[in-house]
C-alpha cells in the first residue's frame, strides 16, 4: 500500500473558503490527494463541487453518512484512508464519530465540536479506535513559533513570568450576518457556532498558540466577555486576565469589532531573562529582547534556528511562508504518520507535532470556562486542566 494517502472532505464545497484552504495544504507536499468527498448538505451542489474538483462523480456523496458507508466497502487499497472535515462546529462531532468507528483517520476543523459533553465523548472514541485525530489550529504550525516553543522549553529565557495573547478581527464590525454573507452567518448562530462567537472562533487560537509556546495550563481566569453590535446573538469581543500552573499572569484578548484588523494574532512571552514576540502577520520573524543584551531577530530558514523550525521550513531564507504552508504541515505530518502506520511502524518523532484530540477538549473547556466567567459576577474561576 504504497503512495499518497487517499483523503475525503465533508463540507468544504462551492464558496467555501476554509474547503479550499484545506485543499490545498493538503496537496502542497504531494502526499496527499482527494479522492472523494461530501461537500455540502444539499446533494447537488456537492455534485457541483465534485465536478469542478475533477473528481470520479462515482465517488461524489450526497451526504457524509453515504461516503463514509460506502467508501468503506471498496478495497483497503482504493477507498480513502482520511477524512477532512471542514463543516460549522455543530456538524464536528458526528462525522469524526462515524469515520473513527469505521476505521478512518480524521482531520477536522477547529474548535473540537459543539459543546464539551461531545468533546469529552470524542476523546473517548478517539481513544478506543486507535487512528489518528488531529485539529487543525495551524498556527502552531509556524516555524518561527516552533523557535518560540524551543527557546521556551530549553530554558532560554529562564523562568516565565507572563504571557500576553492576541487574537484582533474587524471583520464583524457591522451586523454582516443579517446580509447574505456566509462565514457571518454561521459563525454568529448559536445553533452552528455554539455558546461562544469570537471566543470560539479566534479565542480558542490565542489559547492554543500559548499553550504550545510556553506549555503552561491556564488554572484561574477572569473574563470580560460583550456582544457589542446591536442585534447579534453571540459575543464579539472577550478580554480574559489568566492565571497560569507556574504562578504567571497573563492576558488574552480575543475581538472581531476592531476596525481595521485583518488577522493580527500575536504574542508576547516575558521571561526572567528575556521575552519573545511573534506577529502572525509578520511570521518568518521572532523577536528576542534581553535584560543585558542587544535585540535579536530569529528568521525562518536562518543559521541559528532549531531543528523543528527547520522541519517545517520549505523555502530558502528571505522567501515568506505563511498561512497555507502552516496548514500543509499538519496535513503532512499526518500523512507521514499515516504512511509509516501502514507497514506497522513509527514515523520520526516530530511527524507526531500536530494538534490532537487533547489540545481540542482543553479548547473546549477553555470556551465553556471563558463564558462562565464573562456571566458570572464572581469573575475569577478556577480551571483544573
Amino acid at each position: 500500500m504504497d503512495g499518497k494517502v487517499r483523503m475525503g472532505m465533508i463540507g468544504g464545497g462551492i464558496g467555501a473558503f476554509i474547503g479550499s484552504v484545506h485543499r490545498m495544504a493538503a496537496a502542497l507536499d504531494g502526499r496527499m490527494e482527494l479522492v472523494c468527498g461530501a461537500f455540502s448538505s444539499d446533494p447537488e451542489k456537492s455534485k457541483l463541487s465534485g465536478k469542478e474538483l475533477f473528481l470520479n462523480p462515482e465517488r461524489v456523496y450526497g451526504s457524509w453518512q453515504e461516503m463514509i458507508e460506502k467508501e468503506n466497502r471498496l478495497p483497503e487499497d482504493v477507498r480513502m484512508e482520511v477524512v477532512s472535515i471542514v463543516t460549522p462546529n455543530h456538524m464536528h462531532f458526528a462525522p469524526a464519530r462515524l469515520a473513527l468507528e469505521a476505521g478512518f483517520h480524521v482531520i477536522s476543523d477547529k474548535p473540537l465540536t459543539f459543546d464539551l459533553q461531545e468533546a469529552y465523548a470524542l476523546r473517548d472514541i478517539v481513544a478506543k479506535s486507535g487512528k489518528i485525530f488531529a485539529l487543525t489550529h495551524n498556527y502552531a504550525a509556524y516555524p518561527m513559533v516552533k523557535q518560540a516553543r524551543h527557546m521556551v522549553s530549553t530554558g532560554t529565557l529562564g523562568m516565565i513570568r507572563k504571557v500576553v495573547a492576541e487574537y484582533p478581527q474587524g471583520w464583524l464590525s457591522s451586523l454582516l450576518e443579517a446580509s447574505d454573507n456566509k462565514q457571518a452567518s454561521w459563525r454568529t448562530d448559536p445553533s452552528r457556532s455554539g455558546i461562544a462567537g469570537s471566543v470560539g472562533d479566534i479565542g480558542t487560537h490565542a489559547e492554543n498558540l500559548l499553550h504550545y509556546i510556553t506549555g503552561l495550563n491556564i488554572t484561574e481566569l477572569c473574563a470580560d466577555v460583550h456582544t457589542l453590535v446591536e442585534g447579534r446573538k453571540l459575543d464579539d469581543d472577550a478580554n480574559v486576565l489568566l492565571g497560569f500552573s507556574n504562578g504567571a499572569r497573563g492576558i488574552l484578548y480575543a475581538s472581531q469589532i476592531s476596525a481595521g484588523e485583518e488577522n493580527n494574532l500575536r504574542i508576547r512571552v516575558y521571561g526572567e531573562h528575556g521575552s519573545i514576540e511573534w506577529a502572525q502577520m509578520e511570521p518568518n520573524s521572532l523577536i528576542v529582547r534581553w535584560l543585558d543584551k542587544p535585540i535579536q531577530i530569529y528568521r525562518t530558514g536562518g543559521p541559528d534556528v532549531c531543528s523543528a523550525s527547520m522541519a517545517c521550513t520549505r523555502l530558502p531564507s528571505g522567501h515568506p511562508e505563511g498561512y497555507i504552508e502552516a496548514f500543509a504541515t499538519i496535513y503532512r505530518n499526518v500523512a507521514m504518520c499515516i504512511q509509516a502506520a501502514r507497514s506497522g511502524k513509527r514515523a520520526e518523532a516530530h511527524y507526531y507535532d500536530f494538534p490532537g484530540i487533547d489540545e481540542g477538549v482543553r479548547g473546549m473547556e477553555f470556551i465553556c470556562k471563558v463564558i462562565e466567567s464573562g456571566k458570572s459576577n464572581q469573575k475569577w474561576i478556577q480551571w483544573n486542566t
